[in-house]
Order: structure tokens, then sequence, then C-alpha cells
């Protein structure tokens, strides 16, 4: 939120509220999904970039949102924010009297090429990730190193599965934390504490 309130005011005030209020909705959009699925300016927003990357490998403050909603308001960037090129001057605009320049292109050429790119990228990537999501697809079945992008185990804190369970007599429901999967199980005779840790542990995997 710090972030935000530092870089989303100036952002605000340079490119007015529809455009970044359209780039933070669409961004979280694209965070969430990926999470789902499993100069001074430039440093600092750099800087504001690894601090909220490092914050992410503690447990339980979701990464792959970090990185969904980087990628995705990045690219929005080139959509919503791209600017007039120098000497372009809106004929609307022009005071009674003045004669105009010649007229030139708004929006140079590789501007052009930058908005088609990340517009491509952007329409891939949500068509992608809907379709992976809708489909069930658990992106930690096909990287087994990608869940130390959330969550790397220290001599502070550890990465262990955690569960919220209810239970009536020997049957637990029992939704993970981390993946949001939901599921019923029956307990047998014994320990009910390991049983259910154990549960949790392979419904969290």
């Amino acid at each position: 939120m710090l972030s935000l309130l530092f870089v989303g005011i100036r952002l605000e005030q340079e490119f007015g509220f529809v455009r970044i209020g359209l780039l933070y909705v669409i961004a979280g959009i694209g965070g969430n999904l990926s999470s789902s699925l499993f100069l001074q300016a430039l440093l600092t927003l750099l800087l504001i970039i690894i601090i909220n990357l490092s914050v992410g490998i503690l447990p339980h403050v979701d990464n792959f949102a970090h990185l969904g909603g980087f990628v995705t308001g990045f690219l929005l960037g080139f959509v919503l924010l791209i600017r007039p090129q120098y000497g372009w001057v809106s004929r609307r605009k022009v005071p009674a009297g003045y004669v105009a320049p010649s007229s030139k292109s708004k929006y140079k050429t590789y501007q052009y090429i930058m908005l088609a790119v990340a517009l491509i990228l952007l329409i891939s990537g949500f068509t992608v990730g809907l379709v992976l999501l809708l489909g069930g697809v658990d992106g930690n079945d096909h990287c087994s190193w990608c869940h130390y992008m959330s969550c790397v185990p220290t001599r502070f804190w550890n990465c262990e599965a955690r569960c919220s369970t209810s239970q009536e007599g020997n049957q637990v429901n029992m939704t993970c934390m981390q993946n949001h999967k939901s599921k019923l199980y029956i307990l047998g005779n014994g320990n009910s504490t390991a049983q259910i840790q154990k549960l949790c542990i392979d419904l969290c995997s």
C-alpha cells in the first residue's frame, strides 16, 4: 500500500484517474490469475519491486500475485500510458488564428509496435491462464521448485502446509490455505492431529 501511495499518486496526476484505475484493476486481476496457477524514479521503482518480491518469500505472502500483477501492469503501461510524441498538436485544441505545424503522427512507430506486442501478450496470457485455471491445472505439478518463489524456509520460519479444518466425528473438511483446495476426509483410528497434518501436507502439495 505504501508503494502504491508513493508511485500511484504521481502516475494519477500525470495520466488521470481512469487510465491508472484501469491499469490497477486489470493488473490486480493478472496478479490473482498468476496466483491461482501457481534516472531516480527508475531506481525508486526497482527498489520498490525488490522490496515487494522480497516480502513475498515470507510465509503466507503470495509472491505469485506480486509477479503476475507486475507483469500485467508492465504490459498495460504500453497500452494505457502511451504518450503523444513531442511536437504533435491536437487539431481540436489549436487556438483560433494559430497555424498548426504540418501534421505528424500522434505516436511514433515503435510506440505502435510496443502497444501491439503488449496487447498480444496480455490477451494470450489471460486466455492461456484462464483456460489452465478452468481446466483445474495446478502449476506446482509442472514446476517442482516454484513454491520457493512464494516461501523460502529459514531458521526463523518454515513453509509447512497450513489448513483450516472443520470436524464432525471422524469426518474432517479441510481447506489448504496456500492453494485453496478443499477436500472431505474420513479419519482412521489413532492420533487425529498427526493424521490431519499429513492430510494437510498432501492437500497442499
